[in-house]
């Protein structure tokens, strides 16, 4: 997966053009039946419920343009798993995951600020705190033991359930998360982080 390292690079006009292509250009994830992109295919541009409409397995794919979501369960359930441009011949081995790909979600290009209020308790309740940029450790940062609910009001994040955006992860879009538990996310806790920038793309 993603290692977000980031590097200062000088910009160059053509580097610009690039990037205001891919703002308009719509995003893309091929999947494949099997590994090193082999066997059916089926092209994606948009959220997609479930992948068994399309193949009947799934086991590498790769992503064209944009960032996505993906799944190992239908309707966007499960262990969640970030993609950025480039190619997986065997994401199942690459990513430690333990079944196909059965759903993903695109995540859209997004340049604005980015706001997020994270609580300790379900339904807002308890110690809360806002951010705006990345957190890699809340424990450290605001002596937070956890974070049960959030209020995501500007931009998209990843949330992790271990410090330094490791372990188990989840995708926040903008809107309210009273109860991560009642998500499916009962016993798990988030201790780190970090917006999905146009740098991800």
């Amino acid at each position: 997966m993603c290692s977000f390292k980031l590097e200062h690079l000088t910009p160059l006009p053509l580097l610009a053009n690039q990037s205001l292509s891919l703002s308009l250009s719509p995003l893309q994830i091929i999947f494949y039946e099997d590994r090193n992109f082999q066997g059916r295919s089926y092209e994606c541009m948009s959220d997609c419920p479930d992948m068994s409409s399309y193949l009947s397995r799934c086991h590498s794919c790769r992503v064209e343009r944009g960032c996505f979501m993906v799944y190992d369960r239908t309707n966007y359930m499960g262990n969640q798993y970030f993609l950025r441009r480039g190619e997986y011949a065997d994401y199942m081995s690459m990513m430690g995951m333990s079944d196909c790909i059965k759903s993903c979600r695109m995540i859209p290009m997004y340049r604005g600020s980015y706001r997020m209020r994270i609580y300790e308790r379900e339904n807002f309740g308890g110690m809360m705190h806002e951010l705006m940029d990345d957190c890699d450790n809340i424990m450290d940062r605001y002596r937070m033991s956890n974070c049960m609910s959030c209020n995501v009001m500007e931009g998209h994040w990843l949330m992790y359930e271990q410090p330094h955006y490791r372990g188990r992860m989840m995708y926040m879009r903008p809107g309210e998360y009273r109860s991560f538990m009642n998500m499916g996310w009962s016993g798990m806790r988030f201790m780190s982080m970090r917006r999905i920038t146009d740098s991800c793309y």
